[in-house]
């Protein structure tokens, strides 16, 4: 039997993250037959729940001791996916690489993110990691071009991220229920997160002020309810912050931070247009054809509207252009919707290439330890 180990953020912290695995299981469980999964997760208990895998291993809550049995029984180590290589973290992130690297356990990545990488220790930690890997691939273009730019030298393919396979699970009209969204009007998602890069030029009051703004637009203009979507915790947080800056807050819907990936997916098949920041909530509504506005605070979030053929639009200082954004985007939702029918089955053959490129180290192919 073949036995891959899955090192990445995984244990319920972002719906994203867990949604990548999803996936990734999916896609080893189809290409490699008879595989046994073992996931080094932050929260085992909510991974054995929440995926369906064979083992899980905490390795932020033993010692490293503890880990090396673990990671000596793999055939194969993949680090990723999602965006974990990046800077205060990557070495963390790399623990479980460099443990199986150094054991001569062959090591490969799953079309991870990159970046930002500007500390020095954390580039060289990267480059050395990767540069010991049998396989990499990355889900943007951007990632790779970071990983060539500091002197990675293994070659890197571009794929795309696992989530793109996901299908969504119904999102019934009992759910909607209990979550308190009505049905007689149209519905608009959100996603907000803090606002970190997203909005440097503004002060937190002025950016949960202008999000606010432009909530309240969309209730007036289109007439409709508003659906705030957390995809991590700390997003309720913020929620609620832009729901105080609100005039019509009671028009405003704000979900728990309790339901799966593939159910945020099925509750994109109710909504007629979503606007937001995090990343998986775009790869969401774009997999179902819901029409969407990003307002990009990282690269990765740049990147996957190009792929779709859309322009990145950063977040706004006045609420003006935004809102012009917003009235473009609900009169030409049709528009959008065919586009995202083109683009996104190219993206999903692009994310099938992934799993297959891993099969290939586990029987030998890509070459020796």
């Amino acid at each position: 039997m073949t036995v891959i180990g899955i090192s990445g953020s995984y244990g319920g912290l972002n719906l994203g993250d867990e949604a990548i695995l999803t996936a990734a299981v999916e896609q080893l469980r189809a290409t490699v037959p008879g595989v046994e999964i073992v996931v080094f997760s932050r929260n085992a208990d909510h991974t054995r729940a929440g995926h369906a895998v064979d083992r899980v291993v905490s390795p932020r809550e033993a010692m490293k001791d503890d880990i090396q049995p673990e990671v000596e029984r793999l055939d194969l180590l993949l680090l990723g996916g999602g965006g974990i290589l990046y800077d205060a973290e990557a070495q963390t992130y790399l623990r479980e690489a460099v443990i199986a690297q150094r054991r001569g356990i062959p090591t490969a990545t799953f079309a991870i993110g990159v970046g930002p990488l500007k500390a020095p220790a954390e580039r060289e930690a990267v480059r050395d990691g990767m540069n010991r890997m049998h396989t990499i691939t990355v889900r943007e273009a951007s990632a790779k071009r970071l990983l060539e730019e500091i002197g990675v030298t293994v070659p890197v393919e571009v794929t795309a991220d696992p989530a793109l396979l996901l299908a969504p699970e119904p999102f019934t009209d009992a759910m909607l229920a209990e979550a308190g969204i009505p049905r007689n009007r149209p519905l608009v998602g959100l996603s907000v997160r803090e606002q970190g890069v997203a909005a440097p030029d503004l002060s937190a009051a002025a950016y949960h002020k202008l999000l606010a703004e432009a909530a309240d637009f969309i209730i007036e203009r289109f007439d409709a309810d508003v659906v705030f979507v957390p995809m991590e915790r700390a997003d309720v947080r913020e929620a609620h912050k832009v729901m105080g800056e609100m005039t019509l807050a009671e028009r405003a819907h704000r979900l728990t931070y309790s339901y799966t990936p593939r159910q945020i997916m099925g509750l994109m098949q109710h909504l007629d247009m979503v606007v937001g920041m995090r990343l998986h909530f775009m790869i969401f509504a774009a997999v179902t054809g819901t029409p969407l506005i990003a307002l990009p605070y990282a690269s990765k979030v740049s990147d996957f509207l190009v792929s779709l053929g859309l322009e990145p639009r950063p977040l706004h200082t006045t609420a003006g252009t935004f809102l012009a954004d917003l009235d473009r985007l609900w009169d030409h939702r049709a528009t959008q919707k065919a586009l995202l029918r083109e683009a996104v089955p190219t993206l999903q053959e692009r994310a099938r290439r992934t799993a297959p490129r891993i099969a290939e180290v586990v029987t030998g192919q890509s070459g020796t330890r």
